[in-house]
Formats: C-alpha cells, sequence, structure tokens
C-alpha cells in the first residue's frame, strides 16, 4: 500500500472512531430540551421536575399504526415500573385533532400522561419530529440516552430502565 494510500485509511478509522465514540459516548445524545408540556387536565408541567427519575418520552399519533400497537406495552410497561419511579409522556403530534387524543385516551384508559403539542413547539425542542412513534429515554440527570424511530424493542428498553431504577435507588 501507497504512504498515501494508508494515510487516508488511518483519517477514515480515526473519523470512524471518533463519531463512534460520540454516539456510544456514556454521556448520551445530549440534554434533553427545557420545554413546557400540557397534559389533557391542563396542569402544566416540565420534564425538569422529573429530574433524579428516568423519563421515556413517545411522541405519537393516533392514525399511526406503530403507536397504536405499542400502547399495550406502554401501559404494562407503566404498571410495573412506575412505582420505582419511572414516567412516561405520551406527547400527541400537533397534526393530531385533540378530540381523537382524548377519546382514545378514555377508551384504552391510558394510565400514563398523555400531552398535546398543539403548536408543533415539544417537537421542534426535540429535532424536529416528523415520523411516530419517536421515543426518547432520559436519564434521571436530564441526558437523552436514546432515541428510537419506530417501534421500540420493549426488552431493551426496559432493561435500560431498570438499570437506571437501581442506579438512582442505590445513591439514595
Amino acid at each position: 500500500m501507497k504512504t498515501k494510500d494508508t494515510f487516508i485509511v488511518g483519517i477514515a478509522i480515526a473519523i470512524i472512531g471518533l463519531l463512534a465514540y460520540v454516539w456510544l459516548s456514556p454521556a448520551g445524545i445530549g440534554a434533553a430540551p427545557r420545554l413546557k408540556l400540557y397534559p389533557l387536565d391542563n396542569r402544566p408541567l416540565t420534564l425538569e421536575q422529573f429530574q433524579g427519575k428516568p423519563v421515556l418520552l413517545t411522541f405519537w399519533a393516533t392514525s399511526c399504526t406503530g403507536c397504536i400497537k405499542e400502547i399495550p406495552h406502554l401501559i404494562e410497561l407503566h404498571n410495573k415500573l412506575a412505582p420505582r419511579g419511572l414516567t412516561i409522556i405520551a406527547i400527541a403530534m400537533n397534526y393530531d385533532p385533540p378530540s381523537h387524543v382524548t377519546e382514545l385516551v378514555k377508551r384504552r384508559k391510558l394510565p400514563y400522561i398523555v400531552t398535546m403539542d398543539v403548536d408543533g413547539s415539544a417537537s421542534r425542542a426535540f429535532g424536529d419530529i416528523q415520523l411516530t412513534p419517536t421515543s426518547f429515554l432520559i436519564s434521571p440527570d436530564g441526558r437523552i440516552v436514546m432515541k428510537k424511530i419506530g417501534e421500540m424493542d420493549m426488552v431493551s428498553v426496559t432493561a435500560k430502565i431498570e438499570s437506571m431504577l437501581k442506579s438512582t435507588q442505590a445513591a439514595r
């Protein structure tokens, strides 16, 4: 191999290594954005008020087949881990009619927090979400440690959350 080719391969490997480090680093993707959310009961909340606990946040729509398919899994996850500190927040997309969201929440008896992204500000704050479901796992210290476009692997997500809950409880 020529010296020039070796140099180019070395640079390529260094760039790939750097990208892999940034992507997989323990610091996660970055800090969760600061925003105000409005649950269906109209009592505003912020992500900061859940500091110290893991939060699973999912952007969804009533017209999204994958989102509807995930609901029973989210209910199960809520029932299993909310007593230990997990908060699940579902954010309905701004194009979803509020009446459809309210009706689905009542019919399915969703036990977790459901909010409306009426003006699209939550979607923009999380990187201009276009596809649903798109979910984020936020660590107890407020870092985004997972982003998933499409249906989640619930076994993997549950394991990550349980690990966070164990660490949080051990720190107390």
